[in-house]
């Protein structure tokens, strides 16, 4: 491990005023609408060009010419400030040092072949190689660096053949996530002529190769289009048999829709139907007969119930995980043969102390993944449900592990705040474990600890939080501190390692992350606090976090920055409304902030269950309570606000981040020569996932300089 060359950023403690560019100006037209008799007055409702549903989904190239231009002059004010804070030069350099560290996937084992992807010094994109056996000499698989120049082609995903003879692979461009799946021979490297475009899911193979099962979009721009089906390697495409498919009409039309299971030998195939955001019916289907018959015939497993339900295939036997009278999680056996509920059989029961998330099959053992106070606990049980042993991890930090039915061995991941990212080669049977790879990052870790504390909530609810900062810092109330979280879609937040976050710690920055409710932290229970009408919750629980941060002299408001993204840019945006005077620094990314109309674009009517919808009476009264963009108001002195969005976002529509910076520098009563409202629109980008390497080392120097600045870190 290489030791750290600490970057040196001294404090000042006052603001720097540096630029004298004038705000980009915004036209208001204002329009207003009615919600179940209160009136809403939307004045930058334009911004939204031709994705208000008001147009009928017809493109308006005058409108949209309007949106792009204003776009460019707020993009071109957002560069001007962001790339002339002093020190970014320094900043980048030493960002890209630690950025350029290779990055590697745990592998998938094949028979003999072992397959992962690697990323090595300046590439863009991840590298798919290929080895034969644990030590053998990794040979080039797929490079996607070699099909785009710009290195904007993303490789979604990748599944060898259970042989190991064929890979079929998905890849995108430019963030859009309209992923298209190939297949290339694993001997030769030879793509086959098959393609499947549609936002392409993969769902598995047959064992003799001859084809595989998948999930696409009907219509690449109808995310509500969703298809299960099955390819025969050497066909077209459009050939291809829809097996299950999303309503057409109906409450679940709008869903996240259908999703498939199947066994190594595709015997089965079972069938799920998202019915909200946290829960799904299931069917299975015998696919013996469906491949004689062509005719699919779905026996209910269980349906109309409030919970989840998934899980691999052995055999006969659909090992399931659902939180159907276990909001924590359990696994059930299910006879594929006989499935009605009177037959299941729980195998592993629901822990009160530990969030089971998810679950895969070695053979002869089940391996259960949970989390206890959002750090990962592993156990491995008999197939009859017996625990067998406790996998021994690193330390306290989060983990995963990919095994194969037919093996006894896995790869394990393991990370923490101060561990980085390595994967081990595990035996299940005896409970080992040997380093299969760990990169050589040039940061030391033992230079920081790390701490868990726990914190009331505004109703008393305790809550966790992570801490992170330099050995020996002192507690004065003036050391600038991140506050980071998500708090949603029941995902959990635990310990991970990131490079870049050192330059922060060795400037005595403090990093917190809070495990919010509306999270998977502590089992469907956790999630359901912090959704719909609990919403409020989530948002209590952050400015509950950072008043502890305050009150224990971790920091003070005007050296305390938040950030989160996507769902986590929703909660930044509300507190922000809520609480202004609580933060130095606001960072809002890809975010959901107009909560009375966030349904009517791209995919977002599927997050309805999670946050209700404007058009029913009661939801419209909790959500425009918080709803963000709502909530601005003029007069008010608003910290420095950085809200970014991705022109190809397929999930949240740029708009959200427009508006909410029009209004913003309209309403602040800050000088914005000190506290701007700025906003960022990637036009390369969409969500931020597939994004190349020089992209991503700018937005993290992006995001780190704006938040150094404005809480008196820079340099002079």
């Amino acid at each position: 491990m290489k030791r750290a060359t600490i970057l040196l950023l001294p404090l000042l403690l006052v603001s720097l005023s540096l630029f004298a560019a004038p705000v980009p100006e915004t036209v208001r037209q204002p329009v207003t609408q009615d919600f179940h008799g209160t009136t809403i007055t939307d004045p930058y409702r334009w911004l939204e060009g031709s994705a208000a549903p008001e147009l009928g989904g017809k493109p308006d190239k005058e409108l949209d010419g309007r949106v792009a231009a204003w776009t460019d002059a707020q993009n071109a004010y957002t560069r001007g400030v962001l790339d002339s804070l002093p020190g970014r030069e320094k900043l980048e350099s030493r960002l890209r040092e630690l950025m350029e560290v290779p990055a590697i996937s745990s592998p998938i084992a094949r028979g003999d072949r072992y397959f992962f992807t690697k990323r090595e010094g300046s590439q863009p994109q991840s590298v798919v190689y290929v080895q034969s056996g644990l030590d053998g000499s990794p040979r080039t698989l797929l490079d996607v660096n070699a099909l785009d120049a710009e290195g904007l082609t993303a490789l979604a995903w990748f599944r060898p053949s259970h042989d190991g003879t064929l890979m079929t692979f998905g890849t995108y461009r430019a963030g859009d996530e309209k992923t298209t799946a190939n297949i290339l021979n694993v001997e030769t490297g030879e793509w086959l002529a098959d393609e499947v475009p549609g936002k392409v899911e993969f769902v598995g193979w047959r064992p003799d190769n001859s084809g595989f099962f998948y999930a696409r979009l009907a219509d690449v721009n109808n995310p509500y289009s969703k298809q299960i089906r099955y390819h025969r390697v050497g066909s077209h495409y459009r050939q291809d048999p829809v097996l299950f498919e999303q309503y057409k009409e109906g409450p679940y039309a709008s869903t996240w829709g259908p999703f498939a299971i199947t066994d190594r030998n595709t015997r089965w195939l079972v069938l799920g139907y998202w019915t909200g955001g946290d829960s799904n019916d299931l069917w299975v289907v015998d696919l013996d007969e469906w491949f004689r018959t062509g005719k699919v015939e779905r026996r209910e497993i269980v349906t109309g119930r409030k919970s989840t339900f998934n899980g691999p295939i052995l055999g006969d036997t659909l090992y399931m995980r659902t939180t159907l009278d276990a909001p924590n999680g359990r696994i059930i056996a299910v006879d594929l043969k006989n499935p009605s509920i009177d037959n299941w059989k729980t195998l592993i029961a629901e822990r009160k102390d530990e969030a089971l998330q998810g679950m895969s099959l070695a053979k002869g053992l089940l391996v259960n993944t949970y989390l206890k106070n959002a750090t990962t606990k592993i156990d491995t049980f008999s197939l009859d449900g017996k625990l067998v042993s406790t996998l021994a991890l690193p330390g306290l930090g989060s983990a995963s592990i990919g095994t194969n039915e037919e093996r006894t061995d896995g790869f394990l991941r393991y990370q923490s705040f101060n561990e980085p990212s390595s994967i081990y080669h595990v035996d299940l049977t005896k409970n080992t474990r040997t380093l299969w790879a760990r990169p050589d990052v040039p940061v030391d870790p033992s230079l920081v600890e790390v701490k868990q504390v726990f914190f009331k909530s505004k109703d008393g609810t305790k809550v966790p939080m992570f801490i992170v900062h330099r050995k020996g810092l002192k507690l004065d109330g003036n050391n600038p501190t991140w506050l980071h979280a998500y708090g949603g879609f029941n995902v959990s937040q635990t310990p991970s390692f990131s490079a870049t976050l050192f330059p922060w710690l060795e400037a005595n920055g403090v990093y917190a992350l809070a495990n919010l409710r509306g999270g998977g932290e502590y089992g469907q229970a956790w999630h359901r606090a912090g959704m719909l009408e609990k919403k409020q919750n989530v948002y209590d629980d952050f400015i509950a976090a950072a008043e502890w941060l305050i009150a224990n002299k971790y920091t003070k408001p005007k050296r305390l920055a938040i950030s989160g993204g996507s769902n986590g840019g929703l909660l930044t945006g509300a507190v922000l409304t809520q609480r202004p005077e609580l933060f130095g620094a606001v960072i809002s990314a890809v975010p959901l902030l107009d909560m009375l109309r966030f349904e009517h674009f791209l995919m977002a009517k599927y997050w309805v269950p999670e946050y209700g919808s404007a058009q029913n009476r009661e939801h419209f009264e909790f959500l425009n309570r918080y709803s963000p963009y709502h909530h601005v108001r003029a007069g008010v002195k608003y910290p420095a606000v950085l809200l970014t969005a991705g022109e190809n976002d397929s999930r949240v529509h740029p708009l959200h981040a427009r508006k909410m910076a029009a209004l913003l520098q309209a309403s602040t009563a800050s000088d914005p020569a000190k506290q701007p409202v700025l906003l960022w629109v990637d036009r390369a980008a969409g969500h931020g996932q597939g994004k190349p390497l020089h992209l991503r080392i700018r937005d993290v120097a992006d995001q780190r300089m704006f938040v150094m600045w404005q809480l008196g870190m820079l340099e002079k």
